[in-house]
């Protein structure tokens, strides 16, 4: 059935009383029950039925089992951490002591490069350099708007531009969809890549922006007030609240960097290991879901054992502390499965197509990898998914390329970098929650604060497609 109009009602809806009530399962929530009371032909009773079961479903998924199980594991790997003097040793040894990390500057720079070396998966680059990264940009008053920037510019863009991971096998997998054959579709991903204009503005720019520390809009604001009074975030936010709160409960126990260098250093070996594994030993083919559930599961236990051997707890207070510390990242986890159960009732209403349809209908074809670029961006930003976004445009605007003799590597590299605008935007992203939660920033002020630059890189991507489509 074609719901037209009415399709994108739902996610629009979210995102603006996200923005306007500034909260987010408030929003998410009426999001999912209005979109399931499209589908349900508007009786009430069977929507509100069809959204807590959805709920439920969206659980069913091992997909999003593992990233939610993954976020609790990292919430106790990081309190433990804290609580054994892992984050005071590290940034003992990185400001303090041998004054490694000295400016602001230096910390958005190895936030950066932190960044793009775990280029293997959003999701883990966005917890593992959030959470990595975090004790160094408070210490050195990076506010947290600027640390969540950084961070969430180089998770999906750095993998889609660096794709030897599992997004190899599927952006492939899109290109084929689409009616690249099998033979050229390696070479036409390569191509794509120095064409994705986007991602390639987004990651070089938050680094220009780290090099020159100069911000402008609402960014510039937060600089301001890291500045001059020390507040890391918007007076009353979750983010500030966060951070006093476990100011108060890190333990008085000795400055120890190696309990962040050992649990970390298990994650990213054991991360590699799995992969090399599920690929058949090939990194490239390895389970990225896996990869990221065994190495929060090996890291967790790393640290367990240190803190036992430490003699900083008992067993059993080792098991209390890790239930705090995953019991802190319950409502980061309850805005990811909402997100993912706003994810699946958009592609029920087949938002995407209908935006497609729209856009894609009368063109140039010169114009075409500008009207790509700019529907995928719609697209992702409204469902928040760039994966969803490049399997529903491939079949659509490859074809086309492919019909109308215009460049298929520059409408993949336009496809492929509107999809991630989305994933890098969009409120209801899990890459938006997971670089907020990891960085204690808040998501309204994230998106807020980040939005100009994107809007910017987004600008400037659209007027090289449009040239770019009239060169190639």
């Amino acid at each position: 059935m074609q719901y037209g109009f009415w399709s994108v009602i739902p996610p629009i809806l979210t995102i603006v009383l996200a923005l306007v009530t500034k909260n987010v399962f408030i929003s998410l929530f009426i999001g999912v029950f209005l979109g399931s009371a499209i589908l349900a032909d508007w009786n009430v009773v069977a929507a509100l039925n069809d959204t807590l079961n959805g709920f439920v479903k969206t659980m069913g998924s091992s997909g999003n089992t593992i990233v939610i199980a993954s976020m609790l594991l990292i919430g106790a790997l990081i309190h433990l951490i804290e609580k054994s003097g892992g984050i005071d040793g590290f940034v003992e040894m990185m400001v303090e002591k041998r004054g490694v990390i000295k400016s602001k500057r230096a910390a958005n720079i190895f936030t950066w490069l932190l960044g793009v070396l775990i280029f293997t998966s959003g999701s883990l680059s966005c917890m593992v350099t959030g959470s990595v990264a975090r004790p160094v940009n408070d210490a050195l008053k990076v506010p947290h708007e600027k640390a969540a920037f950084i961070v969430h510019a180089t998770s999906t863009p750095v993998c889609v531009l660096i794709p030897l991971s599992g997004w190899l096998a599927a952006m492939i997998g899109y290109l084929t969809s689409g009616g690249v054959a099998e033979e050229e579709a390696i070479g036409v991903l390569i191509q794509s890549i120095a064409l994705n204009f986007y991602c390639l503005l987004a990651v070089l720019g938050v680094l220009v922006v780290a090099l020159l520390q100069k911000d402008f809009g609402p960014m510039k604001a937060a600089e301001e007030r890291a500045l001059k009074s020390g507040e890391l975030d918007e007076p009353g936010r979750r983010g500030g609240e966060e951070a006093q709160a476990r100011n108060a409960r890190i333990s008085k126990a000795r400055p120890r960097a190696t309990n962040l260098f050992l649990p970390i250093g298990a994650l990213l070996a054991t991360v590699i290991a799995t992969l090399y594994v599920t690929g058949g030993g090939s990194i490239l083919k390895g389970s990225g879901m896996n990869s990221l559930l065994w190495g929060c599961f090996v890291s967790l236990f790393v640290m367990g054992v240190l803190c036992v051997a430490e003699k900083l707890y008992t067993l059993n207070g080792v098991i209390d502390e890790m239930f705090a510390g995953a019991a802190g990242m319950l409502p980061i986890a309850f805005i990811l499965l909402f997100g993912f159960t706003m994810g699946t009732t958009v592609k029920a209403l087949d938002t995407g197509n209908y935006l497609s349809s729209i856009f894609l209908g009368h063109l140039s074809p010169a114009l075409l990898p500008t009207l790509v670029f700019i529907v995928s961006c719609l697209i992702s930003f409204a469902t928040g998914t760039s994966m969803g976004t490049m399997a529903i445009m491939s079949v659509i605007a490859l074809p086309m390329a492919l019909n109308l003799g215009v460049s298929v590597p520059l409408t993949a590299g336009a496809l492929f970098g509107g999809s991630i605008f989305g994933d890098h935007t969009s409120p209801i992203s899990d890459t938006t929650i997971m670089s907020c939660s990891t960085t204690g920033c808040d998501i309204i002020d994230h998106i807020k604060t980040q939005s100009p630059y994107c809007a910017l890189f987004a600008a400037a991507s659209i007027i090289l497609y449009a040239a770019a489509g009239f060169i190639l």
